[in-house]
């Protein structure tokens, strides 16, 4: 019998969506995110900076906070500008702003019953417990720290502690928010809190409250100025 056989298969796609606001509430969106953005980039940048012109600044400790600012350079460049792009065009389907798993699995045609128990019981693993046991060695340094005898030294060693304490609640609240439930907006909200706030506060925290990184910026603002004009 001769016949003829076809291999038809249809293409399927999909594109990403972000925010679905009106044109004023987009272009507020917009600015927003826009300045996030400038934030986090000049932020690390200006540590880099530093850390690379000023000699004092060649510690270990240094080394690592470049390193965490090239990474959260990294991190928000690979969501934030095409975030950036949604919002400005307007393109329709998947609902977020990157190709998140939860996102993927509401357009599924699949069952993703199994994918969804998974996420919880791995976001517990790796995200409460952790969150749990890090919070638990914060509460133990700060029942020493309320022991000091010097209300000086009190202040300063409690004021670090808090910086990493909101570090950490705002890194592991938001992805725990995001990946233990099930609400698309509060979705977005909890992905942008995740991408964006912590990239953001790193920089501040760790570094720009530092004492000897702001004696680093003064230097090199007053070597600016002494520099002779060609």
């Amino acid at each position: 019998m001769n016949g003829q056989l076809t291999n038809s298969s249809s293409n399927t796609g999909f594109h990403i969506l972000a925010f679905l606001t009106s044109e004023n509430g987009r272009f507020l969106l917009l600015a927003v995110i826009l300045l996030v953005y400038l934030i986090i980039l000049i932020g690390n940048v200006l540590i880099l900076t530093l850390v690379c012109l000023v000699p004092q600044l060649h510690t270990s400790m240094y080394f690592f906070l470049s390193n965490l600012s090239v990474l959260d350079n990294l991190y928000v460049s690979t969501t934030l500008p095409k975030l950036l792009y949604i919002t400005n065009t307007g393109i329709k389907d998947v609902d977020n702003f990157f190709c998140d798993l939860k996102a993927l699995i509401t357009v599924s045609s699949s069952d993703t019953y199994f994918l969804r128990a998974f996420i919880l019981v791995d976001g517990s693993c790796i995200g409460a417990i952790p969150m749990l046991l890090i919070l638990t060695s914060y509460a133990c340094i700060i029942s020493t720290i309320l022991k000091i005898k010097s209300s000086v030294g009190r202040k300063k060693t409690f004021s670090s502690c808090t910086s990493h304490i909101i570090i950490v609640v705002v890194y592991y609240g938001s992805a725990l928010c995001l990946y233990m439930q099930y609400s698309l907006q509060q979705d977005k909200v909890f992905a942008v809190m995740f991408v964006t706030l912590v990239p953001m506060l790193n920089p501040i925290l760790y570094s720009l409250r530092n004492k000897d990184i702001i004696r680093a910026i003064q230097r090199t603002v007053s070597g600016m100025r002494t520099m002779p004009v060609a």
